[in-house]
């Protein structure tokens, strides 16, 4: 896109030049030129195509924003009270237990779908 208006700014330049040395024309008359010709025609297209860009930007900023926000929220991450070892603190992380199953959530219930047989009496 950029090469487009450097192409079209370079045509309106040698528009301008060819009106200013001219026999008939003059310095007026090429800066007319050059400007409603070259610079305002150009800045509302380039303008008008930037438009995506600019919003995409400010949809990202928007989502950095918003996600600086969350983090900002979130209460800090605590080992819970069992997890300790013994004789250390909660902030050294090589204190929390090594335990295979020991992730402070509870067990998971069983399933209330399960079949359970159940014996007939004689």
């Amino acid at each position: 896109m950029l090469l487009v208006a450097i192409a079209w700014m370079y045509v309106m330049l040698m528009m301008a030049l060819a009106e200013a040395f001219s026999t008939q024309g003059s310095v007026l008359g090429a800066v007319m030129t050059f400007v409603l010709y070259g610079v305002l025609p150009l800045s509302v297209v380039m303008y008008l195509m930037g438009t995506p860009m600019r919003r995409k930007a400010r949809r990202r900023a928007e989502a950095a924003q918003d996600e600086q926000g969350r983090r900002d929220e979130a209460p800090p991450v605590t080992a819970p009270v069992g997890d300790v070892r013994p004789g250390s603190t909660a902030d050294d992380p090589a204190a929390i237990s090594a335990q295979p199953d020991d992730g402070g959530h509870p067990a998971a219930a069983p399933s209330v779908d399960t079949f359970v047989p159940e014996r007939k009496e004689a």
